[in-house]
């Protein structure tokens, strides 16, 4: 598919997925929430979800139904310590996982933290033609996510592919 010679701007939502954050203490989910207005998506929504399975599933059915909204971001809970549970809940929605993002991040991410990088269960797939990104939840890995991978991929101008033409 090739990319269009004008911007799209796509319907973005940011989901922020710990136990401990409140609205106050969000500096990753807000993080997200700049960069896509920076690029001038339009931000939809921000929730902030207890990391449970069942809590952070609720979420994004609601905008994986939702046919207006393209692309949800979502920060925390891929690590391996205590509940951390983004994988598996998210996993099972997706029609088809995106494979090369969560190689792509560790490659990019080891540039920066080193073989620590392997710790990061970061996953990507698209689901009733809604992609959805799922990043750890510190704000440098969400930064080298964004700024690095995504901002790119849903960017219509983006040569020579770009997701966009699958969400619109």
């Amino acid at each position: 598919m090739t990319a269009a010679k004008e911007f799209t701007p796509l319907n973005i939502a940011v989901l922020t997925i710990s136990d401990t954050r409140d609205e106050s203490t969000d500096t990753s989910g807000d993080l997200l929430v700049k960069g896509v207005k920076d690029a001038e998506h339009n931000f939809v929504e921000k929730v902030i979800v207890k990391d449970d399975i069942y809590l952070i599933r609720r979420e994004l059915s609601r905008w994986i139904a939702d046919p207006t909204i393209h692309a949800v971001l979502t920060t925390g809970g891929t690590g391996f310590s205590g509940r951390d549970s983004t994988p598996e809940a998210v996993t099972p929605l997706f029609d088809q996982e995106v494979v090369g993002f969560g190689e792509l991040f560790r490659s990019v991410s080891y540039q920066q933290i080193g073989s620590s990088t392997i710790q990061s269960r970061c996953v990507a797939g698209m689901a009733n033609k809604t992609v959805i990104f799922c990043l750890p939840g510190s704000n440098n890995a969400c930064a080298t996510g964004w700024n690095e991978i995504i901002k790119d991929q849903l960017d219509s101008r983006h040569r020579p592919c770009n997701f966009v033409g699958q969400l619109t």
